[in-house]
């Protein structure tokens, strides 16, 4: 990557003391901050209100990342668009941008290149881990996707490719774009953040005090069977994820998601359903069921809705908030837990120990 600074991922205050460096009042910074973070503009020359002189000084001196679409596919009903988009070095992601009657346009962005989480059901861990995305990659991946549908984005969740907290300092600087006024002004209340269960960020995010929805990828009631497919899971017992849930709750006063893949057979019995209600009582919680997404290759079956409908059912009489997810996209390979078409040129994607990954 250039050493010249993106200016896609440098707050408002940051981009007014850039300017200032190059001779320039700092309120440019902040005309600067809304073409770059609320109209997602895709190059200098189209900050018209700027000076020309500015404009070529900015191409000079910085650069602005632009992620490029090489593939777009919509679902058959039309809720939902799956995006390959690459970024400036070649590496490749994707997204999803899902439209609701309601008039929600929610994006689902991607955090790494691949994942080293390895999680046993999903397709995004097959290609192991390539890099970390930078903050401006994360952002724009909204520009992107709002330049190419025409739609305006209301909520963003980061729940595409890669573990958030395992690139913890970018997955926050892209919230507070995105979450900024000069920037698209998504509300913290419509900006979920999914995780595996890194302990020590989850803490640190209660610390922080952030506002967003945390949810916590749980899928299993006990830890032998969580162990069997989350490995992440060795390092972090349920108990421990479980008291950094509560602590995050208790410091931000916000609940937080719990999400849970039924794969049937293997962990959508009632009695699972049971252990689990026993398990998450007394905490600040809703549970989100996610019915297993196809992906060739994996040793899974989808569990039949009423399967579904009994273990909803137990939970609800255990007391939990619970929803099933409606899935968008199965059919183009969008839907959770299907993505995995990512690409790191010059280096051969590995998986990570997950104690490794969780540390970076």
């Amino acid at each position: 990557m250039s050493d010249r600074p993106d200016l896609r991922g440098l707050l408002q205050d940051e981009l007014e003391s850039w300017v200032a460096e190059l001779g320039e009042m700092r309120y440019r910074g902040r005309q600067l901050a809304r073409w770059v973070h609320g109209r997602g503009a895709r190059d200098f020359q189209a900050m018209t209100d700027l000076p020309a002189d500015l404009r070529r000084r900015l191409a000079e001196t910085s650069r602005l990342t632009t992620l490029r679409v090489v593939r777009s596919t919509t679902s058959a009903d039309g809720s939902t668009t799956k995006f390959l988009l690459a970024c400036p070095d070649g590496s490749t992601v994707e997204s999803v941008w899902m439209r609701y009657a309601d008039g929600r346009r929610s994006a689902c962005v991607s955090t790494q290149v691949g994942c080293a989480m390895a999680c046993t059901f999903c397709a995004t861990g097959l290609a192991g881990l390539g890099r970390n995305l930078t903050a401006g990659e994360i952002t724009d991946q909204v520009h992107a996707m709002q330049h190419e549908t025409g739609e305006r984005v209301t909520h963003v969740v980061f729940m595409g490719m890669g573990e958030p907290l395992a690139n913890l300092e970018a997955t926050l600087r892209a919230v507070r774009l995105l979450n900024a006024p000069y920037g698209l002004g998504v509300g913290m209340r419509r900006i979920t953040v999914s995780t595996v269960g890194l302990v020590p960020q989850i803490l640190r995010l209660a610390e922080l005090r952030v506002g967003f929805t945390l949810a916590v990828s749980l899928h299993a009631p006990d830890d032998e069977l969580r162990q069997s497919l989350v490995p992440i899971a060795a390092r972090y017992p349920l108990d421990e994820l479980l008291r950094a849930c509560t602590r995050y709750a208790q410091r931000t006063g916000r609940r937080v998601t719990f999400e849970y893949v039924l794969l049937e057979g293997v962990n959508d019995e009632v009695h699972h359903a049971r252990r689990l209600g026993k398990l998450l009582r007394g905490l600040r919680a809703h549970v989100n069921l996610i019915p297993w997404n196809p992906v060739p290759g994996l040793p899974y079956r989808r569990p039949q809705p009423d399967r579904v409908r009994r273990f909803a059912a137990a939970l609800r009489e255990a007391g939990l908030p619970t929803t099933v997810r409606v899935e968008r996209g199965a059919d183009i390979l969008a839907a959770c837990g299907q993505l995995r078409e990512a690409h790191t040129p010059g280096r051969t994607p590995r998986r990570v120990p997950a104690s490794q990954a969780a540390a970076r």
